[in-house]
């Protein structure tokens, strides 16, 4: 009998060691896929705050070369896409008009406001006359974007408030349009 209890003693010791370096292994894998959950959420935000910066240098890119357009029309006729008989005056506030439309339009692909704020934002500035002609003035550049971008869409949900905005019999502008919800 002694002779059992110690194999069975033997083998119990070396199961318990088994089951010990098992669960060593296991919280060794945990670790090592937190570590792992981690390091792909740095680098995501990383990527993020690239893609923000690259989005702010491009808005400065872009004021930058419309500034231009803007004092000096030999040069806005490089970018000049709307009809021929559009004044020079009425061209340079197009211009302007665009820069406010691609600032909002940024804030938004940046995250710092959502569609609802944008949507609010626009539905202000088109109470203004000279960003509704600019508006119905780019509607063939809008139609040149591929549907499924962020841009495109903005522009279709844009072009449903300009068309609520005309219909809507009321003076309190604020209310009008339905904002999306994300």
């Amino acid at each position: 009998m002694v002779t059992r209890k110690s194999v069975a003693g033997r083998f119990g010791s070396a199961a318990g060691l088994l089951l010990a370096a098992a669960g060593m292994t296991l919280a060794s894998r945990r670790h090592r896929l937190e570590a792992e959950r981690l390091q792909l959420k740095r680098l995501e935000l990383e990527e993020l705050a690239s893609r923000r910066q690259a989005l702010a240098h491009q808005q400065r890119m872009h004021w930058q070369l419309l500034a231009r357009a803007i004092d000096d029309p030999s040069l806005a006729a490089v970018i000049d896409t709307y009809s021929p008989e559009t004044s020079t005056e009425k061209r340079r506030q197009f211009f302007f008009a665009n820069a406010w439309y691609v600032n909002l339009l940024h804030l938004y692909e940046a995250g710092l406001i959502d569609q609802e704020e944008l949507f609010g934002r626009m539905r202000e500035l088109f109470q203004n006359a000279v960003m509704r002609e600019y508006w119905e003035a780019s509607r063939a550049q809008r139609a040149t974007l591929k549907e499924s971008t962020d841009e495109a869409v903005i522009g279709r949900m844009l072009d449903g408030l300009v068309k609520d905005l005309d219909e809507a019999d009321t003076d309190e502008w604020w209310v009008v349009g339905v904002p999306p919800s994300e």
